[in-house]
């Protein structure tokens, strides 16, 4: 079957993505344009009027020297008191206005930071949601956490703060060297003699960083990973005394985080002293030559005040490119990342069927099924089986055998490799994917629950519930009794991943969930492995009555749990191997014959 690709966001448009970085981080920020094109002007606007007071001091130092003929009085003003007071009113205006650009540049730009980072963590997680099961099995769950909160914050940091430095260091650039050009012709070439040198560096220590960036951003990734998993499995790692094994290993990949740490910032640190160098070449020239201009009247000595006080405001924030540009490259090694993962290719076409729920019969029917994981032998092998709607059929087997595969490729976890499965008829990949999912109710033998309360992760999924719903369904799970008596009963807090649960009551929880969604197919994927015998019985008892007028597959080890199914099915090998009711198989004397006296404790 063709697929279709997924459409990018609404908030980003699409570049190739052998595109520069920095490109397609200001094209996915282009709703924004009217907000950068305020700030930039605003971090323009306040860099004129910081540069400002040297020229104020300069015509200052014309009026003490030249009192009347000074640059004010040629424009009527002879007064020496009202000279000085039209210099302090114009004083005022420009720090007022000074203060007030920053203040403007500064909420702008940040603001710009925190809206393009709020996006793009929402459009790399959506993504991510639509990723297929494979994708997560492959990597670590630290390994994208760093992406999706360390990368993407760090874009934050730039945004905030580095687009504004290039930018009135631009404004500078231009606005210093044309005064000089305009005042001091003869000496100008002085002060603009470092900046190409200075440009040239600045690129070079950029290409010479990025690398060693990208190679931090990876060591970061790693250690993040390695966190995730033990604070994961940190039960395990008590259980086994492993804490200082973990702990060297921990200390290992930190290390390596620090030594590529170590290695950009030998580089990015000898970035500002080597630009010192070049500007202490402009700025001696231009004192030296500059000074003997004025001494010999070729200069006023207020312009020459003004050109020693602007080539330090010239050349001296160049002294922050460093900083700028190790910001820089740590943005562009964190925006690669963030763009790898949203160019990732969702593999699994969302369908375009719609599936009313309401209008599920529940019939399956699996033909030629073969399914493969990524470079390993088929674990299903042209299958074939038929659900009839209605029915309660299970599926028994030793472990490997492919039944809870079979789970996942009925809730399209994972594309089949042939064959087809059909519900209703229809092939499952022409159903919108998440109507499928909403007509299938699956309780795990991998019960997870979210970090809340009792009724939360009841309600999962059916997220407009009533209480009165919600206890009801409990009930029925067999789970109501136990609730009640939980600290704040259905208020209770569960923990992470329901810690503070036993595994019979997370069971009963998750079964509680199903019931509440009300699901036409439901998957009992090993539902009562985790319960006592007492459990177990309370549980098949509400099973009976959940399975009522709905398609229900069991996937069991406990044979006993599934002895009253209308068809059991063996699975060996990823193959059927053995069909037909309880009794049925008991007189082939095959291979469910042989696990049921095994289970039942019954000599051969």
């Amino acid at each position: 079957m063709t697929k279709t690709p997924t459409p990018p966001p609404p908030s980003r448009r699409k570049l190739p993505k052998t595109a520069h970085p920095l490109r397609r981080l200001l094209d996915y920020g282009h709703k924004y344009r009217a907000q950068i094109w305020q700030a930039t002007v605003c971090s323009i606007l306040n860099k004129i009027f910081d540069l400002a007071p040297p020229g104020l001091i300069g015509v200052a130092v014309d009026v003490v020297v030249k009192k009347q003929d000074s640059l004010i009085a040629k424009l009527g003003v002879k007064d020496i008191y009202g000279q000085f007071l039209i210099l302090s009113v114009l004083t005022v205006i420009v720090w007022i206005l000074e203060s007030v650009f920053e203040y403007a540049y500064a909420r702008l730009w940040r603001n710009i930071g925190q809206n393009i980072q709020h996006e793009l963590r929402q459009d790399a997680y959506r993504h991510i949601q639509e990723l297929e099961i494979a994708y997560f099995e492959e990597r670590s769950t630290g390994a994208l956490m760093s992406v999706l909160s360390d990368d993407i914050n760090q874009l934050e940091r730039f945004l905030d703060f580095g687009a504004n430095e290039i930018l009135q260091v631009t404004a500078t650039v231009i606005i210093i060297g044309g005064a000089f050009f305009i005042l001091a012709p003869s000496v100008a070439w002085m002060a603009m003699l470092p900046m190409p040198f200075i440009l040239w560096g600045s690129v070079w220590f950029q290409r010479l960083l990025a690398p060693r960036y990208a190679e931090v951003r990876e060591k970061v990734s790693l250690l993040n990973g390695q966190l995730a998993n033990n604070l994961t499995g940190i039960t395990t790692i008590k259980s086994f005394t492993a804490e200082e094994y973990e702990a060297k290993r921990m200390e290992r990949e930190s290390e390596a985080y620090r030594q590529s740490n170590h290695r950009a910032i030998a580089l990015s640190a000898a970035f500002v002293p080597l630009i010192r160098m070049l500007i202490l070449a402009g700025f001696t020239a231009l004192l030296l030559y500059g000074g003997m201009e004025a001494v010999a009247g070729k200069m006023s000595v207020g312009t020459y005040s003004v050109l020693v006080f602007l080539i330090q405001r010239l050349l001296w924030p160049l002294t922050r490119l460093g900083e700028t540009f190790d910001q820089y490259q740590r943005a562009m090694a964190s925006t690669r990342r963030v763009f790898n993962l949203l160019d990732t290719p969702i593999a699994i076409h969302p369908g375009d069927k719609p599936l009313p729920v309401a209008s599920v019969r529940g019939e399956l029917v699996l033909r030629d099924v073969t399914f493969a994981y990524r470079d390993r032998a088929p674990v299903i092998k042209n299958l074939s089986l038929h659900i009839p709607a209605g029915k309660t059929i299970a599926i028994v087997g030793s472990t490997g055998s492919g039944k809870s595969t079979l789970v996942k490729l009925l809730l399209r976890l994972y594309e089949i490799q042939s064959g087809s499965i059909t519900l209703d008829g229809v092939e499952l990949r022409e159903l919108n994917l998440k109507d499928l999912r909403r007509s299938i109710g699956l309780v795990s033998q991998d019960v997870f629950l979210f970090h809340g309360t009792v009724a939360e992760n009841i309600a999962y999924g059916t997220f407009d519930a009533a209480p009165a719903d919600i206890i009801a369904a409990a009930k029925v799970a067999e789970a109501h009794e136990f609730i009640t008596q939980l600290p704040h009963q259905y208020e209770t807090i569960v923990g992470e991943r329901g810690q503070k649960l036993s595994g019979g009551q997370r069971q009963r929880v998750a079964i509680a969930r199903a019931v509440l969604k009300n699901p036409p197919v439901l998957i009992l994927d090993e539902a009562t492995s985790a319960v006592d015998n007492e459990t177990e019985a309370a549980i098949q008892r509400s099973l009976e009555r959940i399975i009522q007028n709905r398609t229900a597959i069991a996937i069991a080890h406990r044979l006993s749990t599934v002895r009253n199914a209308d068809c059991i099915y063996v699975m060996e090998h990823g193959k059927l191997v053995e069909w037909g009711r309880h009794e049925e198989l008991l007189e082939q004397q095959g291979i469910y014959a042989g696990l049921w006296r095994v289970q039942m404790g019954v000599r051969s």
